[in-house]
């Protein structure tokens, strides 16, 4: 008995499981052969239409069991699945005219990935739209923003957010650009020079005329003009990349969650009955969070794999790549399904709690201002470097005695520093400073990436409007 595959099985949802289904695949190649039966008759070859009506009503007519059995005979799976479509029609010999396997197989299976990329990339859609409305929600929170996990200064939930968003939207333009552009292989032949196609339609004229047909039949603008017996391997690689480089914003988002939640400064939600831990019954663990780093890790991997393919085929092509293929590239769609799914959940169900993050910035203000004391000093004269090295001091002598549980002091130590009095700098001047918390440009940036994503949230309205289905 076959292994399952997990990620199809746990994680993926039905419409990318059905593109890269066995019957999905086989109604795929048959809806190939009919637009290249379409285009032969149009230009001039003698099959009658009734003939590709029949195809047509038979095109979801599968038998599995009668492939495998042709198959065993034939040692060919391409020709068994010419058997077993003639005779599901009950039509003459028709498919596959002028055509070699790749001509079916590498044309499909960028059918497959095209189609695939087009629902990954409607739900990033909804992703960012999710995203920018959190930053909205959470844009009147001060936070305390860490650079190398340490407490730096102040800024917003709501920007920590649209940081995430405007990453996120920076790979999707580049995703769209390159679908939009995606080239088909074309129907090449065995080596790439058309001669069956070119010897059964009789002109060159006829056959480029066929190719554009067949591609605009399949939604394809793009087709390449001089490639082998297979498309080239670096175009997987590109489109592997993009799906890793996707996935890299949702999980530099799921780390964020996973780190403020360890603080107890957000959730990502806990339902009633969920477990955390079998052994600590108080857990709330991160468990969909991590799933998201877990899921971008996979693609990363899967990315790497498209790289150790591209650019190793000999001559006009060779299938050593299939193994490979077989496996990178349906998993890396069930795993950018999984993590947009999942990304959309937490993002859905995620909450700040407002105390917690109120209490940290307390602990942590005096020491969040001392970049604006810096300035300060510098203004009132005090060299820069001196003014650093005078508040470095005071900064680690009130953070030492803060970690044995002594109140933090800072304010008052700089207040009574005699190189910070001369200049003018009192207590009362450095407390008020305390009290602002001043976030910078933090509300102009997130208006900023709303304003820059507004565009194309504008031309996919209905992929905007996706929600998850549930996930385990």
């Amino acid at each position: 008995m076959a292994n399952p595959n997990i990620l199809s099985q746990r994680y993926t949802t039905d419409v990318v499981n059905e593109i890269f289904s066995e019957k999905g695949k086989i109604i795929a190649e048959r809806e190939l052969w009919i637009a290249v039966m379409k285009a032969q008759r149009e230009i001039g070859l003698d099959i009658p239409q009734k003939e590709i009506e029949r195809y047509e009503k038979a095109k979801e007519k599968i038998d599995l069991e009668k492939i495998k059995e042709i198959e065993r005979k034939t040692k060919h799976d391409i020709k068994a699945k010419i058997e077993a479509y003639v005779e599901a029609a009950g039509a003459d010999e028709h498919i596959h005219k002028g055509m070699t396997s790749r001509d079916l197989s590498d044309n499909v299976e960028q059918m497959q990935i095209r189609k695939a990329s087009r629902v990954i990339f409607g739900k990033y859609i909804s992703v960012l739209r999710h995203m920018l409305e959190k930053a909205d929600k959470y844009q009147g929170i001060v936070l305390t923003a860490r650079t190398h996990h340490q407490p730096a200064q102040p800024t917003l939930l709501g920007r920590r957010m649209a940081m995430w968003a405007e990453e996120l939207h920076q790979h999707m333009v580049d995703f769209e650009r390159f679908l939009d552009n995606y080239p088909l292989r074309g129907i090449k032949g065995p080596v790439g020079t058309q001669f069956d196609m070119l010897t059964l339609l009789g002109s060159g004229k006829k056959v480029d005329e066929l190719e554009r047909k067949v591609a605009k039949q399949l939604g394809f603008t793009k087709i390449l003009d001089s490639t082998g017996q297979i498309y080239p391997r670096s175009l997987d690689y590109s489109v592997l990349s993009k799906l890793s480089l996707l996935g890299s914003a949702c999980e530099n988002f799921a780390k964020g969650i996973r780190l403020m939640a360890g603080y107890e400064l957000v959730t990502e939600g806990f339902n009633k009955g969920q477990v955390g831990s079998s052994a600590m019954p108080h857990k709330m663990n991160t468990r969909s969070s991590e799933r998201i780093c877990a899921f971008a890790e996979l693609l990363k991997m899967y990315a790497d794999g498209a790289s150790r393919i591209s650019g190793d085929q000999w001559e006009e092509g060779d299938v050593s790549c299939s193994v490979v293929r077989r496996v990178i590239v349906p998993d890396s769609f069930y795993a950018a399904d999984g993590i947009c799914e999942t990304t959309l959940t937490v993002l859905n169900n995620m909450g700040a709690y407002g105390k917690m993050i109120e209490k940290e910035i307390e602990r942590y203000s005096p020491f969040l201002a001392t970049t604006e004391i810096l300035t300060i000093a510098v203004k009132a004269g005090i060299g820069r470097e001196r003014a650093h090295a005078i508040i470095k001091k005071h900064a680690i002598a009130a953070a030492l005695d803060m970690k044995e549980g002594k109140p933090p002091n800072l304010a008052h130590r700089l207040g009574e520093d005699q190189e910070f009095k001369k200049v003018g700098i009192s207590m009362d001047k450095i407390e008020v400073v305390l009290k602002e918390r001043k976030v910078g440009n933090a509300e102009k940036q997130i208006n900023a990436v709303k304003s820059k994503t507004k565009e194309m949230l504008k031309r996919y309205k209905k992929e905007a409007l996706y929600e998850p289905t549930d996930i385990l």
